[in-house]
């Protein structure tokens, strides 16, 4: 981690590291572990904002119950809005691999293949997003 990010999360209160005379940080223990487990939440696409406010909770002196299942709904909102990104992703590469797949042995099943595709994604593009007009997609059957 570099000075700047360490300077930076002093700055913004995610870790707040005590100081010497010389005005030099002194990261104890406890600030190590917690900036292993910023990487980690970063690693795992939080942004500082969602980290900073919901994972202070080693500063408090006693967890409560309610603040327990506030943060473990909003993993489970994260881990739905990550699964949501991995089929988009899957959907995607598989795409991309019939599109190059198609261009390699560019004969009219491939690219059958490729079309029906293409008008499936298509289908939940407009389901997902519901400002994208019918129109069109039904024209190119053939």
């Amino acid at each position: 981690m570099s000075k700047d990010t360490l300077r930076y999360y002093d700055r913004i209160g995610i870790v707040s590291p005590s100081r010497k005379d010389n005005r030099y940080r002194m990261y104890s223990k406890d600030d190590l572990i917690d900036l292993m487990n910023i990487q980690i939440m970063r690693y795992a696409d939080f942004s500082l904002d969602e980290i900073k406010g919901k994972f202070g909770f080693h500063k408090m002196e006693n967890i409560d119950s309610a603040y327990c299942e506030e943060v473990a709904a909003f993993l489970d909102a994260k881990n739905a809005e990550t699964r949501k990104k991995i089929n988009h992703l899957e959907k995607v590469s598989r795409l991309l691999n019939m599109a190059a797949e198609t261009l390699r042995d560019l004969n009219n099943e491939s690219d059958q293949r490729l079309a029906e595709f293409v008008r499936e994604l298509y289908k939940d593009i407009r389901v997902n997003e519901p400002g994208i007009s019918k129109e069109g997609c039904d024209q190119h059957q053939g």
